[in-house]
This record gives C-alpha cells, sequence and structure tokens, in this order.
C-alpha cells in the first residue's frame, strides 16, 4: 500500500514538474513576442509565468536553455501545424488555397507568432545552435509542401511564404490577397 502511494506521488510531482516548465517555456515565448529576445530576462519569465524566479533558473540554469527549449517547442508546433493544414488538401490547387490563408495570417498586424518567428531567425542568424531549430522548422514545411509541388518548387515557394509574411508585416499597408495569391501561383505554375 505504501508502494502504490509512493508511485501516486512521484506520478503527480513529475506531472507538476512537467506543468511548471511548461508553464516557463510559455511565458518565455510571451516575454520573447513583447520584448525581444534581447531584453528577455529570467526575471521577466519568472513575472509572466507566475512563478518564482528560482523555479526559472531550477529548471533552466542559462537564459539560452530556455529560449532553445521555447523556440524548438515553438518550431515544432508551427511545423505541426502548417502540416496538419495541408494534411486535408487533396489537390495542388486546394493546398494554394491554404498557403495563402497562412501568408495573410501571418501579415496580420499584431501577430504574436510571426514576431516569435523573426525573434527566432534573428538569434539563429547569429548562433548555429539554433540554426538547427530553423532547419528542421523549414524540412518539416518542405516535406508537406513535398505532397503537392516538385522539389525545386518547394525550394522556391517555401522561402517565398516566409519573405511575403516579412513583407506584409513590415508594410504601412494593407495585406494584399490578390498579390499573395498571384506570387504563389506563379512561383507553382498554375
Amino acid at each position: 500500500m505504501a508502494e502504490q502511494s509512493q508511485a501516486r506521488e512521484d506520478r503527480k510531482s513529475g506531472a507538476v514538474k512537467r506543468s511548471k516548465r511548461a508553464l516557463i517555456i510559455s511565458a518565455c515565448l510571451t516575454v520573447v513576442a513583447e520584448y525581444g529576445v534581447a531584453a528577455t530576462t529570467h526575471r521577466k519569465i519568472a513575472a509572466e509565468a507566475g512563478v518564482p524566479l528560482g523555479l526559472t533558473t531550477y529548471y533552466f540554469a542559462q537564459l539560452h536553455d530556455v529560449l532553445y527549449e521555447a523556440f524548438s517547442q515553438f518550431a515544432q508546433d508551427g511545423s505541426d501545424a502548417f502540416a496538419e493544414s495541408l494534411r486535408v488538401c487533396e489537390t495542388p490547387d486546394a493546398a494554394i488555397s491554404v498557403i495563402v490563408t497562412f501568408i495573410l495570417a501571418g501579415q496580420e498586424e499584431g501577430n504574436k507568432a510571426s514576431v516569435i518567428t523573426h525573434e527566432l531567425y534573428t538569434l539563429a542568424s547569429r548562433e548555429e545552435r539554433f540554426r538547427n531549430i530553423t532547419q528542421q522548422w523549414m524540412c518539416g514545411n518542405r516535406t508537406a509542401l513535398r505532397r503537392f509541388f516538385d522539389a525545386d518548387t518547394v525550394r522556391m515557394l517555401d522561402p517565398l511564404i516566409e519573405g511575403l509574411i516579412i513583407h506584409g508585416l513590415l508594410s504601412v499597408n494593407d495585406p494584399d490577397p490578390d498579390l499573395v495569391e498571384r506570387a504563389v501561383r506563379r512561383i507553382v505554375g498554375r
């Protein structure tokens, strides 16, 4: 009986640890979106997570450790969501529609995911460890696109998607859905 009780407590403790760790990772992304990587600190993450500062350093001794975990999770989630949105498509034209919708959503002012993505890109441009995250993300997205388009087209389409999102975010004008669709169709030859 005591062994069962201890096993239950161990499972509960493990779940609480995973929950706190996940909370800190999520808070890190919120802080990055609001302040940028350069201004992200353990203190800001702890405040956002509503946990003691010591807990963030317990789980992640170095700030780069929590950033790495947060960006890794973010990139995996982004890649999975993109692949899932394409999974329901049966034709290249349906995939084009999903891609255009994806780009336009990424261009929306205040899009937290796009801001986080660009913070990751900036960090990855300086640090190879983070570049591995972006490479895995690109590989996942390209794999999803390969279901509909040949390898060369995918190698052109993937950066077009990213580029249109970046330009849309930085533009003072409203996104142009027609231009986005024409650009995608021009690259894929449809």
